[in-house]
């Protein structure tokens, strides 16, 4: 690649940078993973002055019992054990009300041991922040908690979830946090925190070329994804057609056996 051209897809990252806000899920794990702000985000969410998180992970993979693995955009601990999933949702498809109730068993299928006691179950919280209102209710947030209906009383199982709605930026703490979620100037945030870490990772040489190393891992990684799908389309052609072997379309598509014979049987390759 020339030097020109070098110049001119800089220039490009450094745009794309310009425009990331904390709404951008992979801008804002890289501004969460620092523990006092994945703190002070949790403070002001739950309203509790004293939540201290003790440990914060970003992009964290998570399996199932039968062995799916996902991601949760930012998974952290506090001090007294409880465990928190915090997930940024730009489309409304992937904020579902069943995909909170996916997470929430997926952090408890993870966060126990085989002979654990289930009252040794940590309490958890599952929360999505969206950029609409999600469940159109009009309310800034919404927390969800299983009842007994005959009673009104809390069921006590420790498992809650939240969604923030981004939409609304009044006067409160919540609502300030949401236009700050929404600012791509650090000099429009109202808390300073949250502006510093902005600010390091758009104006402080070393936090830009970390961004920018991401953004183009990104961009690697979702044409790879592309290839893939590409590929795994082509198999199912050349399967239905049942002229070529699993090892001749695997090696003709770069796929494992393994991928091409789960596509003939129908299953997620």
């Amino acid at each position: 690649m020339s030097s020109l051209d070098l110049e001119r897809k800089h220039a490009e990252d450094l745009q794309r940078l310009s425009a990331l806000r904390l709404l951008d899920d992979d801008f804002m794990n890289k501004v969460f993973e620092d523990k006092a702000c994945a703190e002070f985000l949790l403070q002001i969410i739950l309203q509790r002055s004293d939540l201290k998180v003790a440990q914060v992970h970003v992009q964290h993979e998570v399996k199932n019992l039968q062995g799916r693995s996902a991601r949760l955009d930012i998974l952290a601990v506090d001090e007294e054990n409880r465990v928190y999933n915090i997930e940024i949702q730009r489309d409304d498809r992937g904020a579902s009300v069943k995909r909170a109730r996916y997470n929430s068993s997926l952090i408890d299928a993870n966060i126990t041991e085989p002979g654990e006691q289930y009252e040794k179950l940590n309490e958890t919280y599952v929360i999505f922040i969206t950029e609409n209102d999600v469940l159109k209710g009009g309310r800034p947030i919404y927390r969800i908690e299983r009842t007994v209906q005959e009673t009104g009383e809390s069921f006590g199982d420790g498992t809650h979830i939240l969604y923030v709605n981004a939409q609304i930026k009044d006067d409160t703490a919540l609502g300030q946090l949401m236009h700050d979620f929404a600012c791509t100037s650090a000099d429009e945030m109202h808390y300073q925190i949250l502006a510093d870490r902005v600010r390091y990772f758009k104006e402080d040489a070393e936090g830009v070329a970390t961004m920018c190393k991401i953004m183009e891992d990104m961009k690697s990684e979702a044409a790879r994804k592309a290839e893939r799908e590409k590929a795994i389309k082509s198999a199912r052609a050349i399967l239905a057609l049942g002229k070529l072997s699993y090892e001749e379309i695997a090696d003709s598509l770069e796929l494992t056996v393994d991928e091409v014979k789960a596509l003939d049987e129908g299953k997620p390759a």
